[in-house]
């Protein structure tokens, strides 16, 4: 692989006037958007890929990002989503077997504004205790820092955005292989279930879960109403991951509270477990920096083991909301705020974390099967 040219200079500039001046990497330009940090050390390109990062610049707190390349068979959707990318030091070279091409021509293919050079120390320090901030990278021989400092102060921000919509329909491209990774299926697979699958931004691992465990998967985009999944006749409905404001998406809300009170099994993950409250007239709110790793230590209530989790999500639901129309049962340890819930009259569920777990632990890959649970019931 060929040595990039020297590199150019780049800005990153926060809404409060911070500046930070480092190297351009991948597609030079301009960008905006909520800055936030993930504190995995690996799966930089899953991380990439989430449709769950649109309109989200994000700093990895590992130090060295990109030592593995890109590949086709480490992607999440068709494409990378979020807005930027940060790091102290990208790797310019990588060396791997399993790399098709470096990090820097991936994002540079994909359009992705990126900067390096900086001191990621600093920066999440400031996001950790001030909050999520809006932000700018601005790149290329002109670049005036000023001027992204006011491309991040005019930046909307994450609160009131139907950011689904930019996002649904990518999961369609998804291929089947009714088998997992490396071939096997589980003990479950003998018995097909029929699962409609919303596509609020859904990861291509979660769909490969559900169809190791025995799902025929029907991927439906996020605005398909309650009736178009019914008439499918599932046996259990799954609610997606995604991107921005869960309150915004009230078509998604309206949906499923119709097929939560149709009493199909349902079962929803990291925005679907915020649409799932919303729809049994719970609440959201914003978190001041959100949860994003690979490293999440969540309680079970109902079993009391605790899980290490997958987390990508800056929005959570008000545990005291649903009194009485479902049960809380996870807690991040962290925070104690909640990561899982269960309706008490339905069979329904959801986790506001990732147990497909990629990249992560495999702690939480038993909620799949708690789902085929209860479609077989």
């Amino acid at each position: 692989m060929r040595r990039d040219a020297a590199p150019k200079q780049a800005f990153l500039a926060l809404a409060d006037g911070t500046v930070f001046e480092g190297r351009a990497f991948g597609a030079c330009g301009a960008t905006v958007g909520e800055v936030c940090f993930n504190t995995a050390m690996t799966g930089y390109q899953e991380v990439l890929t989430d449709p769950s990062y649109r309109a989200q610049i994000v700093v990895m707190t590992a130090s060295h990002i990109g030592n593995t390349g890109a590949n086709p068979d480490d992607m999440e959707s068709t494409r990378p989503h979020l807005a930027g990318f940060v790091a102290r030091d990208f790797c310019r070279e990588p060396s791997n077997w399993r790399a098709r091409e470096s990090l820097a021509s991936f994002l540079e293919r994909h359009g992705v504004v990126a900067i390096d050079g900086i001191d990621t120390r600093v920066l999440v320090r400031r996001l950790r205790d001030e909050g999520a901030i809006e932000g700018c990278i601005l790149s290329g021989p002109d670049a005036d820092p000023r001027e992204a400092v006011a491309r991040a102060k005019a930046s909307p921000g994450l609160v009131g955005r139907d950011l689904v919509r930019e996002v649904t329909g990518a999961a369609a491209l998804w291929k089947s292989s009714n088998a997992a990774a490396d071939g096997t299926m589980t003990e479950h697979a003998a018995r097909r279930h029929r699962v409609v699958a919303f596509d609020f931004g859904a990861k291509w691992n979660i769909l490969r879960r559900l169809e190791r465990v025995g799902c025929d998967v029907t991927v439906v985009r996020a605005e398909a109403t309650a009736r178009d999944v019914l008439q499918l006749k599932p046996d259990g409905v799954f609610l997606s991951n995604g991107p921005g404001d869960p309150a915004a998406l009230t078509h998604a809300i309206d949906a499923t509270r119709a097929i939560l009170e149709s009493g199909v099994p349902t079962f929803g993950i990291c925005l679907g477990h915020q649409i799932m409250a919303l729809a049994l007239g719970g609440r959201t709110f914003k978190l001041k920096f959100g949860h994003r790793g690979a490293n999440h230590p969540v309680l079970n209530l109902e079993t009391n083991v605790v899980e290490i989790t997958s987390q990508n999500h800056g929005f959570a639901v008000d545990p005291d909301s649903i009194t009485g129309r479902a049960r809380v049962t996870h807690v991040s340890l962290n925070d104690r705020c909640c990561e899982g819930l269960a309706q008490n009259d339905r069979p329904a569920f959801a986790v506001q974390y990732h147990p497909e777990a990629s990249p992560g632990p495999h702690d939480a890959h038993v909620y799949f099967e708690r789902f085929v649970a209860l479609m077989r019931r």
